[in-house]
This record gives structure tokens, C-alpha cells and sequence, in this order.
């Protein structure tokens, strides 16, 4: 989850210079071309032989993740709670510094509730978790995988910002703008299974500039540029949270993130905190380079360019200087 403050609130409201991006794009709401059918033929057999082959190739390489949504039991003692929740405190008191996280970050990469702007990533829900993750949902960011299948988000002003990494993302998108199942074909590429719908107005409907993820991958986290690839993944997309994290430095004028902290010798603690993945799925996700990100939060939050509210990443509020323990 990213919070922020200052005036950047709306991703409608805020205005941008013309060196800025734009974050993320309206997502039409006419025009939409019904997807044209190629026959083929005397070739038909073959290509239906071939695209069968083609599909139990990639069925067989997706990684496989199943969540169960039972809470995982992880302790956490009264005093460490208390810590945290006075650390957000001091950080809310602080008097708000215009610009800058994106003034911070540009210098050195070249280019809760009380927060202005709560951003809300994948399935991470609020209902019985609000006494720690507050109420409030200003931007709910993920890809069809990730995208919660029941919403309990009740904000009126809230914005679903749709992350697209493949090219059935877009058909889901497609499909969930325009009130339509989502094909058996386009199934069979999703790792997980993806909602059949989602419950807020067309209106309230982004999708994420791939720029934000690129610069996030190359400029910040200096990731290798995508190569053509028959078989598996380079190590080469950014995680979801760093990805919202350059978004929020264009949005707010601090930015501070709680939950994060990918802590891989802590095996057996929790992804999440409302389920019951280890740690270490992490490591069956070849795509991502955890360590280097953790390296990348670790400088900016110790620079004090972000704020760590958690502690997961750095710890400034931890006896002797226990940073990135996660609480």
C-alpha cells in the first residue's frame, strides 16, 4: 500500500507538465471493435493441432500459485504496534515538503486514512483488516490475476487503475468495461483465476501507462531491457508495489508505504497479511528481482526520500537501529 500527501489526490484533478508522463489513460467507452475471425481454410487441422500444442507448452511453464484464504498466525507483540502507529503519527505531523518525493527520486535515477491518497494494490482487502490498514481506498492498482473477486472497498471517489503485462490483459479489460465473459480462450493464458466482473462505474476505470513500468524496471531498478524469448521469463518486470510507488511520486508530494519488505530469510513469515503464502513464493516468481528492489526502497527510505511506516524495509523507529525487520 502507498499513502501520500498533498494536493495530488485525483488522478483526474492534478494537472502535469509536458516533461511528466501521463500516468495512466481514460479507457473508451465507444468504438469498441468487435475482435475480427481469421479462417483459414484447408488449414484449419493443422492450426488446431498446433495451437493446442502451443497452449499445453505455455499451460505447463505458467507458475502455478493457490492462495489459501485461511489467516496466516504470525505474532506480533503490543509494544511493536504501538511503535508503528506512533511513527505515523510524527510523520503526519511533519509539515508537508511540496514535490518532494518526485524532486528526490528525479535526482538520483535522472529523470492510511488520514493520508491524502490511499493506493490499494491487487486483492488486498480492508473490511475486519481496517483497524490496521485503515478504511479508506482513494486508488485500487493490479493486474487480472491480482484483482480482488469481492470488493469491499466503499470509497464513491475510488479509481480501479487496471496493470496490463500481456495481451489477454487487455481483452479482460475489454471484457469487464463492457459487461462480457471473459472468453475460454483468453483463460487458458491467466495463471489464476480472474473475476468475471467488477462492481463500479465505467467512469472509474484507468489503465497504467507502461511507461511508469518501464521506467520503474530500467531508470530505477536498472533491470536488463526485454529480449525476444521462446521458453521462460527474463528477470525484467518490476513488482506491482514499485511500479505504484513511481506512480505515487508523480501524484503526491510524499510518499510514504506500508506492508512492503520482501524478507526471504524470514521463510516462513507471511506474503501477506490477510493470507496464507510464505515468504518464499517470492522465489517462484523468476520475473521479478526481489533483491534488488529491497536494495532500491532500502536507500530511498534511508535517504528519507519515502517514509517506511511498517518498518519492513527500513526501521527507523526500531531499538538499535533494526531496520527492514517488518513488524
Amino acid at each position: 500500500m502507498c499513502i501520500c500527501r498533498g494536493p495530488g489526490g485525483s488522478m483526474r484533478s492534478r494537472e502535469r507538465s509536458s516533461q511528466r508522463p501521463d500516468q495512466t489513460s481514460h479507457t473508451p467507452q465507444h468504438n469498441m471493435r468487435a475482435p475480427r475471425v481469421l479462417c483459414c481454410g484447408s488449414s484449419r487441422q493443422f492450426l488446431v493441432l498446433l495451437t493446442v500444442v502451443v497452449v499445453s507448452l505455455g499451460v505447463f511453464n505458467l507458475p502455478q500459485f493457490k492462495a489459501d484464504p485461511k489467516p496466516y498466525v504470525w505474532g506480533t507483540h503490543h509494544s511493536d504496534s504501538k511503535r508503528v502507529h506512533s511513527f505515523v503519527q510524527s510523520v503526519l505531523a511533519k509539515e508537508c515538503r511540496p514535490g518532494f518525493a518526485r524532486r528526490e527520486m528525479s535526482a538520483r535515477f535522472n529523470g492510511s486514512s488520514q493520508f491524502d491518497t490511499v493506493i490499494r494494490l491487487n486483492s488486498g482487502p480492508v473490511g475486519d483488516y481496517s483497524p490496521d490498514v485503515g478504511t479508506r481506498t482513494s486508488i485500487r492498482m493490479s493486474y487480472p490475476e491480482g484483482t480482488p473477486r469481492s470488493w469491499d472497498d466503499v470509497d464513491s471517489g475510488l479509481q480501479f487503475v487496471a496493470v496490463v503485462y500481456k495481451s489477454v490483459d487487455l481483452n479482460w479489460l475489454r471484457a469487464m468495461l463492457t459487461r462480457r465473459q471473459v472468453s475460454l480462450w483468453d483463460w487458458l493464458f491467466f495463471w489464476k483465476e480472474v473475476p468475471d466482473k467488477i462492481p463500479i462505474e465505467l467512469s472509474q476505470f484507468r489503465v497504467l501507462n507502461p511507461e511508469i513500468i518501464r521506467e520503474a524496471a530500467l531508470d530505477l531498478l536498472h533491470l536488463p531491457e526485454p529480449q525476444p524469448r521462446l521458453w521462460g521469463w527474463d528477470q525484467n518486470v518490476p513488482t506491482i508495489g514499485v511500479s505504484a510507488l513511481n506512480l505515487a511520486t508523480y501524484l503526491c508530494d510524499e510518499v510514504s508505504l506500508a506492508g512492503f519488505g520482501y524478507n526471504l530469510s524470514q521463510q516462513g513469515a507471511p506474503l501477506h497479511y490477510y493470507d496464507s503464502l510464505p515468504m518464499t513464493s517470492m522465489l517462484h516468481q523468476p520475473m521479478h528481482n526481489v533483491d534488488r528492489e529491497r536494495a532500491l526502497l532500502r536507500r530511498l527510505a534511508s535517504a528519507g526520500v519515502i517514509s517506511d511506516l511498517t518498518g519492513g524495509v527500513h526501521c527507523s523507529f526500531c531499538p538499535r537501529g533494526e531496520g527492514g525487520r517488518g513488524l
